[in-house]
């Protein structure tokens, strides 16, 4: 059983200490692939992290993300329009709005003028949001006919089956992640039993967003497992199912970085 870590910080400094134990943790469970976000021109940089990655083939994408908004510069959207000249199939990502973070005005800029870049270069998105889903879905809705098949991934999806609708509508998989483990998030998982599973990818969003049993330890890429196990105890369906229509997904989702087998 193949697993595909759809979301994962692998690269954040909270894994320093032990990061190969992490991703060989990993391993034995079953991961055999990953996807590294962009957050900022500066991590993007550094790349020390991938001497550990071990037999875990990593994809990254490249982009600037809310939470590092002060330090994010005019100038970095040239970087990254460099990098997606660079790497021709990278995703844009992880990018996006965030009702709770600083200087609004500044991530809209961004985020638009990010979009325009995956609208000119025909690249996939990695979707952040927090409390603004609304205002992601009237951007995007007008640009759907200028994003790819598969136009990109609304990560850390929680919200109602209409909601969840909207997306994949618009081209968009729902990631599948810690939220659907908590019984409480009724929405987030009346949606997610109902969805296509063509629509489904799973995530774990680590060294963030823990498992319900987890709270206030760090999350790891290992947790893809639990996060199948919670998805088939929550469809009803067979995890080895599950298991190879999610890996195809995400597949399809990373496009032209990966071949299906390898």
């Amino acid at each position: 059983m193949k697993l595909f870590d759809s979301h994962c910080h692998i690269n954040f400094d909270a894994f320093d200490q032990d990061r190969k134990a992490v991703l060989q943790r990993a391993a034995k469970q079953g991961v055999k692939r990953l996807f590294v976000p962009g957050v900022a021109r500066q991590l993007s940089s550094d790349k020390h992290w991938r001497n550990d990655c071990g037999s875990i083939k990593v994809i990254e994408g490249f982009g600037l993300h809310p939470y590092f908004i002060a330090q994010h510069q005019v100038s970095d959207l040239e970087w990254l329009a460099h990098q997606l000249e660079q790497f021709p199939h990278t995703v844009v990502g992880e990018i996006g709005l965030d009702a709770e973070v600083s200087d609004y005005k500044k991530q809209y800029e961004l985020f638009t003028a990010q979009v325009d870049l995956a609208v000119a270069f025909n690249r996939s998105l990695v979707l952040h949001h927090r409390k603004t889903q609304p205002e992601l879905l009237r951007i995007l809705k007008p640009l759907r006919s200028k994003l790819p098949e598969v136009a990109g991934v609304i990560h850390a999806f929680s919200g109602s089956p209409e909601q969840a609708n909207e997306w994949t509508k618009l081209g968009f998989m729902l990631g599948v992640g810690g939220v659907m483990t908590y019984s409480r998030a009724n929405k987030t998982r009346q949606a997610i039993q109902q969805a296509d599973i063509q629509h489904l990818v799973i995530e774990t969003d680590a060294p963030d967003m823990p498992l319900s049993g987890f709270q206030g330890q760090r999350n790891e890429p290992a947790q893809c497992i639990k996060v199948l196990e919670e998805l088939s105890h929550l469809r009803d369906e067979p995890i080895e199912h599950l298991a190879n229509i999610i890996w195809h997904n995400t597949c399809r989702l990373f496009g032209g970085t990966i071949q299906l087998d390898d």
